[in-house]
């Protein structure tokens, strides 16, 4: 247990170091100044007794008086400029942090993203941030150990000549009062230890991780909810879920405050049971003629600063350890290994190259597939062919693994067997980036920024308006564009912006989809991309879908099947299979397949609702 606190305070002090090394100079600099004066007024203090006791001349007193009292002044506005200094930096180091964490998310491979022990891994650290201030409690805290820490050696240093000018280590009472102190630090020390692991027990109880108090108090102040608790009077519903949380919690906080107080009695009553045997010791050896008045007072005051930064370094230590060791979750977090293969073989740029042939063909060679810990498998024995500028359907049952099949091929997951060739090289050789970079895809789930509408469809900073407003107009938004206040700089959403509009479900499928238009890659997916359209939208969808993908390979997932009649080849899923695979023509006209089935369902559906 104890190298494991040395190893958390170790590991903490490294993060800091590698976020911002000017902070941890600037939180030293602060700390050895402000430790070492109040040092400066003690020894004065002594000497000018001294002084006036052995009739020193006045002059001499107040030139070193005045001296002092400069040095005090001076090294009030150093240590004054480090903690501004700090502050500037711990700002800059915290946001250096958050970026961190973001990037490392957004750069991790796909399958980390969505597993089970890394969603783990993250309630973790937000468990583990929930009780202090995460990455800023190393900061904030390291100041506590570091002024007590060189506050406990400058007046060890001060001390000594107590001890040795006097010849004090021949006094039984000086073994015993040296032997006390390290007896009595050492008990301290591991009744805080006992007292502070009862109390993060007691922190970490799982139960709170699922306390409704902690939901709607990272997740309450989203608006999108406002609609739904107004409509259906969830406020109730609400209310009873907080006031049974509130009584356990309460139980649970009195429990936690009768911890620390226990703490903080004894660490207080050690701190003076050792500050009245060294006021002791001084007394007698005062009485015996061995001190001077002023040395009295000056080692009074610094057995009182040693007893005090004594005490309070083992507290500091240990809530520093705590700390540290409750980011060891975001170290684990951000040392995470990428699990996805990363090739070196530069993908051909035959779509963009003058006189490219365009040519790019993918194969599923027998591929089967299942999710990390499941043995389920998603896909089973998938082979299929896709060449450039062909319409491919997939078709199936919701969980007959479609959107498994565009993960794959997205290299979001690698195949659990068998292998994907892009012309006729395993796409595992290629260099990742520029592998993604071949295709365009609309995910059912697709998400929207709170940045302007330009960005969102370009993905970057900077963007050709022109380009822009013609994938927007290409994919049916040209006359909302229209009516948007600022064009191609509007904000989407109120998140950053409060003139930010807030957009329907169709207007952001189009948006995603000139999204996909704007990156212009020979591959196009489009996972159910007119869902949220109404019949009007998405019929001018279909009835331009060529002009709209223009010689790209288009793969469209979709459960009306009408909507695939357009696609040259259409492939039916069924648990994990392709079962069958054809034109429209041809799969409907066997009446004993699953495409047939499928037809019928949904052409009766109609039927019935136009009657």
């Amino acid at each position: 247990m104890r190298n494991h606190k040395w190893k958390s305070i170790g590991s903490s002090v490294r993060l800091i170091w590698e976020m911002d090394r000017w902070l941890l100079v600037h939180t030293l600099a602060a700390s050895v100044i402000g430790s070492a004066l109040p040092f400066v007024a003690i020894v004065l203090s002594g000497y000018v007794l001294d002084g006036l006791r052995e009739g020193e001349r006045i002059e001499k007193l107040l030139i070193v008086s005045l001296s002092a009292v400069l040095g005090i002044f001076v090294l009030t506005v150093l240590k004054d400029y480090f903690k501004k200094l700090k502050t500037v930096h711990t700002d800059r180091c915290g946001k250096r942090y958050h970026t961190m964490m973001s990037m490392k998310t957004i750069s991790m491979d796909y399958p980390l993203l969505e597993s089970p022990q890394v969603n783990e891994l993250r309630t973790r650290i937000q468990h583990d941030n929930d009780w202090g201030a995460g990455f800023y409690s190393l900061v904030w805290e390291l100041p506590m150990v570091l002024d007590n820490l060189i506050s406990t050696i400058i007046s060890t240093l001060l001390v000594l000549p107590l001890f040795m000018k006097y010849d004090a280590f021949k006094s039984v009472f000086a073994i015993v009062l040296l032997v006390l102190f390290i007896l009595v630090a050492a008990l301290n020390m591991a009744f805080q230890v006992k007292k502070k692991r009862e109390m993060y027990r007691l922190l970490d109880d799982p139960s709170l991780d699922k306390s409704y108090f902690s939901y709607y108090l990272w997740r309450g102040e989203d608006y999108h909810a406002g609609k739904d608790i107004r409509i259906y009077g969830t406020k109730a519903l609400m209310e009873s879920k907080l006031e049974g949380d509130l009584l356990i919690k309460k139980a649970w906080m009195r429990r936690i405050i009768a911890n620390s107080m226990q703490s903080g009695y004894w660490r207080n009553f050690v701190a003076g049971f050792l500050q009245t045997l060294s006021y002791l010791f001084v007394v007698i050896q005062a009485s015996k003629g061995l001190l001077s008045i002023g040395a009295v007072v000056k080692y009074a005051g610094i057995i009182y600063r040693f007893s005090q930064s004594l005490s309070d370094l083992f507290t500091a230590l240990e809530e520093y350890s705590v700390s540290g060791n409750r980011q060891q979750s975001t170290l684990e977090y951000l040392n995470l290994k990428d699990v996805l293969a990363k090739g070196k073989l530069p993908v051909e740029k035959r779509a963009f190259c003058e006189g490219g042939d365009n040519e790019y063909e993918i194969r599923f060679q027998d591929v089967s597939f299942r999710y990390p810990g499941s043995e389920v498998y998603a896909l089973r024995h998938i082979n299929i062919r896709l060449h450039v500028g062909e319409r491919l359907a997939v078709v199936g049952l919701n969980g007959s693994g479609k959107t498994t099949l565009i993960k794959l091929l997205c290299r979001l997951y690698d195949p659990t067997e068998g292998e994907i060739l892009l012309n006729g090289i395993n796409i595992k050789k290629y260099d990742y980036q520029e592998y993604m970079r071949i295709f365009s895809v609309v995910f059912q789930d697709f998400k929207l920024f709170s940045f302007c509408l330009g960005q969102n469809v370009a993905a970057g900073v900077d963007y050709d308006r022109e380009y822009a407003r013609a994938c927007l107009e290409k994919a049916g938004l040209g006359e909302s564009l229209e009516k948007m206040p600022s064009g191609l700089e509007t904000y989407l959403y109120k998140d950053y912006e409060g003139d930010g509009v807030e957009i329907s479900g169709g207007e952001a499928q189009k948006i995603a989809l000139a999204r996909a238009l704007y990156k212009d890659a020979p591959f196009i997916i489009l996972d159910e991309p007119t869902a949220a359209l109404d019949p009007v939208a998405e019929y001018e969808i279909y009835s331009k879908f060529n002009e709209i993908v223009e010689d790209k390979t288009a793969i469209y997932i979709s459960h009306r099947l009408s909507s695939c009649r357009f696609c040259d080849e259409i492939a039916v899923f069924d648990h994990g299979e392709i079962i069958q695979q054809g034109s429209h023509e041809q799969l409907v006209s066997d009446r004993n397949g699953k495409y047939y089935e499928l037809w019928q369902a949904q052409a009766q559906y109609y039927v019935e609702s136009a009657g």
